[in-house]
């Protein structure tokens, strides 16, 4: 395994990443590159790594981006999960893209809070009926016994919205992470990665700085 493990590598080589080419503000320069990603028609391209951490125990779980403005990037959760403890005790979090197709990742860190109730509404309303029984369906991050305690509590919770729109939860909604620092990540040849990491200042504004890989 291990020697097998070893031997898996990938040259990249699709493209460079030149600070000429960047966007002044990260935000713009991640929409950019999302435009690219959703053209390219990757699979899960709003898929994203979550890092928490309390009492330095991180931890890590993928989430969907649903949601993006000036401020910030946004995913919904069940409050009450163990993320959603984690980020009540310690805001600040980490996210983490990576599309393979076009070797680039970004990494965003800043401090996470909830959007307002109205966001949460407009969004649950958009959701499919299925999903939303289900936000009322599962405790997130509780041990259950088995399957059957889910199937049963939906039929019931079926039974409850029966011929009518199904209301979001008190205890599901969003987060927006409002960055603090953005790194984009662009594969090269022989490990010489391009790595462009935007640090925001007291001030507000962001400065460019290149990294070595």
């Amino acid at each position: 395994m291990t020697k097998t493990l070893a031997n898996i590598r990938i040259d990249y080589t699709l493209d460079g990443l030149r600070e000429k080419d960047l966007a002044p503000n990260p935000l713009m320069q991640f929409e950019n590159w999302f435009s690219q990603v959703l053209a390219a028609n990757i699979t899960e391209a709003n898929a994203m790594l979550l890092s928490t951490s309390v009492n330095d125990r991180p931890t890590s779980r993928i989430v969907l981006l649903k949601g993006m403005d000036q401020d910030g990037f946004v995913f919904y959760t069940n409050y009450q999960s163990s993320k959603g403890i984690a980020m009540a005790h310690n805001p600040q979090v980490a996210l983490t893209f990576f599309w393979k197709e076009l070797e680039r990742q970004v990494r965003i860190e800043g401090r996470s809070q909830q959007v307002s109730d109205q966001e949460s509404d407009e969004y649950f309303a958009s959701r499919p009926r299925e999903s939303q029984l289900g936000a009322w369906v599962s405790h997130q991050s509780e041990v259950i016994k088995d399957r059957d305690i889910l199937d049963k509590t939906l039929q019931q919770v079926q039974a409850r919205f029966k011929d009518q729109p199904v209301t979001r939860p008190p205890h599901w909604g969003g987060y927006r992470v409002i960055p603090s620092y953005m790194e984009f990540w662009q594969g090269r040849p022989s490990r010489l990665h391009d790595r462009l990491a935007y640090f925001k200042t007291e001030s507000g504004t962001w400065n460019i700085e290149r990294l070595s890989p």
